[in-house]
Order: structure tokens, then sequence, then C-alpha cells
């Protein structure tokens, strides 16, 4: 499989597909592709895989298109400003990423549900308790709200990071909370009340527009209902 990413700031991976190659998505994902790409939506490994995308924010059935009877080809486009990364996924390189941030991938990544181990981090980290998980073998594309920034973190070498702005994070990494210290920092700083801490070893992807935050600054210019 050969790719390209192109466009801003709502980008586009178009995959090019040997015979017989076949791609996983999320239903909705697929932009446009060659008349040969063979569609089947089905659980992908059964109920209980279906039940975990589900809570992590996925639908609980996936899309595969193979390439049929010779070289094909399919895009799949953001659903959002921002950037999309193309991620090897391999055994001792697994990612854990932000609710809805899967895109599509090879047929040997495996898309499951993540519970944070550190019951705060889910609870007051900004990217909720459950999240996903990408593990197997082969490329993964994931979405990012806004500008990318990734650290490489060393082991126990920690980030501090704003609630949401964490978008994905390898799975060596481990996700914590910190409270703002003082009460004036929490009641009048407008930073909220916690932060989030990754620590390493491992990659940590940042992003610079949560949509939780692009909502929370358009909403005061929206109409209400009367």
């Amino acid at each position: 499989m050969r790719y390209s990413i192109e466009g801003e700031p709502l980008p586009v991976v178009i995959c090019e597909l040997q015979a017989g190659e076949t791609m996983i998505t999320e239903k909705g994902a697929m932009s446009w592709m060659s008349p040969n790409m063979e569609m089947k939506t089905s659980t992908n490994g059964g109920i209980g895989k279906a039940f975990g995308r589900m809570f992590s924010g996925e639908a609980m059935f996936q899309n595969t298109y193979t390439a049929q009877g010779g070289n094909g080809m399919i895009a799949f486009a953001s659903s959002f400003p921002g950037s999309i990364l193309a991620i090897p996924i391999s055994a001792g390189n697994e990612m854990i990423v932000q609710k809805s941030a899967f895109l599509a991938s090879e047929a040997g990544v495996q898309l499951s549900v993540y519970f944070h181990k550190k019951f705060g981090g889910g609870l007051f980290g900004g990217e909720g308790f459950i999240m996903q998980k990408l593990s197997g073998q082969g490329m993964a594309f994931i979405e990012i709200d806004g500008y990318t920034k990734q650290y490489d973190l060393q082991p126990g070498q920690s980030i501090l990071v704003d609630t949401g702005y964490v978008a994905a994070m390898s799975g060596s990494c481990t996700m914590d909370v910190q409270s703002v210290p003082g009460v004036k920092n929490m009641l009048f700083g407008g930073e909220g009340v916690f932060n989030t801490r990754v620590t390493g070893p491992g990659r940590v992807i940042l992003q610079s527009m949560p949509i939780s935050q692009m909502a929370s600054v358009l909403r005061p210019f929206m109409p209400t209902g009367n």
C-alpha cells in the first residue's frame, strides 16, 4: 500500500492498493475510490470487539475495502480542519488515541477500547475515561484537530498539557492529572482546575484546536432559540 496526504486545512489521505490489499475504516470515512474496490461491512472481530469500539466513540460496525482484479485507489478525508497523521503500528509500538481519532488503516491493525489505568487521568484529563488503542501490524491514519506537535519523552520525563489537547500517545506512556496550584489560579486563571500530565517513555502527539475548544469559542456567537 502506498499513500499520500494532501490538502490543508481539510486534508485527505489517498491510498493506492495492490490487488487483494484491504483497508479498514469507520462508516462514512470513504470519500472516493476506484470502481474495483469491494466494500464489506462487519463487526470485524465479533460482537465483543464491536461493543468495545462503540464505548471508545466509534461505530460498532466497520467497513473493509479490497482491491479486486487489479490495483485500486481509495481516499479518506478528515471531518474537521486539522491534520491526518500516518502512524506505523507494530508489536511494542501501540498507540493510544482520543475518541473518534481513527480514520482508516491497513487490515492488520486492530482498534479496541482502552481504559485509563489511573482513574483520575480518565475522569479529569479531558480525554474521558475511555480512549482507543491501535495495535497489531500495519499503517494507521488518525485525525488531529488543528496543528500537530509531537514530543519524544524519555523515561520519567513529563509534559503538562491543558485539558483536551492530548491527541495521542505511545502505549508506553502514562496519563494522570495535576491540579492547578493556588485557589486564585483555579478560580480566576481561566485555565480550569486540572492539567493533564503525560509521562514517558514514548511519544505524545498534541493538537492546537480540540473540537471541544472550537465549540466553546463559537458558542457565544451562535443564535439562541426563542
